[in-house]
């Protein structure tokens, strides 16, 4: 079972497609949305919240730390932030478990599961880089949305599989999402 959260930066389209992906492998997921991400959904795309949350086959409040993904004892195989916010990489490097994103990051980097976090802010300050750092050191995956261009993509929705794919990369997870180098 992955874990999926959307925080409130720009790019939860990534989220998005992430979520239709898992849903097309048939691997179970679980979802999370902070109260930022909602907006950016409504904001930057044409799906409604509830549309995003009937992707998922459990759906966590975001405020909820009693929820059974904020424990280790609850078996899940990975964690994808997707998109990060700054405020929740810095939280989430800081230990700062504050509600049920930043609580579910915790328990999976302590527990050692792939814990995947794409960033999405531009340009980066000296702190979001260290913070990044500390991070991949305990053995998060840092995977920015940065499309590759090697493939000739043609369309935004090209470029987004690009990312979404080598997410599920990362995950271990097979996937046809993008052309790859040859």
């Amino acid at each position: 079972m992955i874990v999926v959260a959307i925080t409130g930066a720009s790019g939860v389209i990534y989220g998005i497609r992430l979520l239709e992906a898992l849903k097309e492998l048939n691997i179970e997921t679980s979802l999370v949305i902070s109260d930022a991400g909602k907006t950016v959904i409504e904001s930057e795309t044409e799906y409604k919240v509830e549309d995003v949350i009937n992707l998922a086959d459990a759906y966590y409040d975001f405020n909820d730390l009693t929820a059974s993904i904020n424990s280790g004892s609850f078996q899940t195989d990975a964690l994808a932030i997707v998109p990060c916010s700054m405020k929740t990489l810095s939280s989430i490097a800081n230990g700062y478990g504050a509600n049920t994103i930043t609580r579910v990051a915790d328990v999976s980097l302590k527990e050692r599961r792939t814990t995947v976090i794409v960033p999405r802010e531009t340009p980066l300050r000296s702190i979001h880089l260290q913070n990044m750092l500390t991070l991949s050191q305990e053995g998060a995956i840092i995977l920015p949305a940065m499309p590759g261009f090697y493939s000739a993509h043609d369309t935004v929705e090209d470029q987004i599989n690009f990312v979404v794919g080598k997410i599920l990369d990362s995950l271990k997870i097979e996937n046809n999402l993008f052309k790859r180098w040859e």
